[in-house]
């Protein structure tokens, strides 16, 4: 009766950190409130939880898990940026089959360690990270995200990544959106080293 009563414990503790985690929970997570690894494994062989990526999971035949869920226990460190960001600011109108998400170049193995989940990674230089760094909400999921100024800075950093047609929309929509903020744009875009490129096209823009 004692090891049913453990057994029985476990599957508590275990349903306590899906729910405290909005039906999502990390291996380390539930390690964090007391449950070994190999019991983790025990409940998802057991069939009391399911397995949806690599070290990643949730109860079974739990359909409400959303992607915004999923990038935030994923990848914690990541940033929405570029088309994501784009979309997200309606700064473009095509919604990106994969998500845009900076990370600092030491996360490689953590992106590489990502299955079967749609992410287009940006690697940044660690004094570019948090240069505008904000948080909004997406579906009801609070993601880290670059602002609007920080955003248009990356247009012009991976201009290269993005079709003429997706680079002009995004700076008009830039110019004529109310939320704007000129003077963090022009210090971002010293920052980063993209003052001249980003300003000379602003100027016409905005006095045209």
């Amino acid at each position: 009766m004692r090891k049913v009563g453990a057994c029985l414990n476990k599957k508590e503790i275990a349903q306590n950190v899906l729910k405290s985690n909005g039906g999502i929970a990390k291996t380390t997570d539930f390690v964090a409130a007391g449950i070994k690894k190999y019991d983790v494994a025990a409940l998802c062989k057991e069939g009391f939880i399911e397995r949806i990526r690599r070290g990643v999971y949730q109860l079974p035949d739990n359909d409400q898990i959303t992607e915004e869920q999923l990038l935030r226990e994923l990848l914690p460190q990541g940033i929405v940026c570029v088309e994501s960001a784009l979309f997200h600011y309606g700064y473009s109108d095509f919604a990106p089959r994969a998500w845009s998400v900076a990370v600092p170049r030491t996360a490689s193995r953590a992106v590489g360690n990502i299955e079967e989940f749609p992410i287009r990674a940006y690697y940044i230089q660690k004094e570019y990270l948090s240069i505008g760094k904000t948080v909004e909400s997406f579906n009801g999921v609070m993601l880290p995200i670059y602002d609007r100024e920080r955003t248009i800075c990356d247009c012009f950093k991976y201009r290269t990544k993005l079709d003429n047609e997706t680079f002009n929309k995004a700076l008009n929509a830039y110019a004529a959106d109310e939320r704007k903020n000129l003077a963090n744009l022009s210090v971002y875009a010293k920052k980063m080293k993209l003052y001249k490129k980003v300003m000379s096209v602003m100027e016409v823009l905005l006095n045209g």
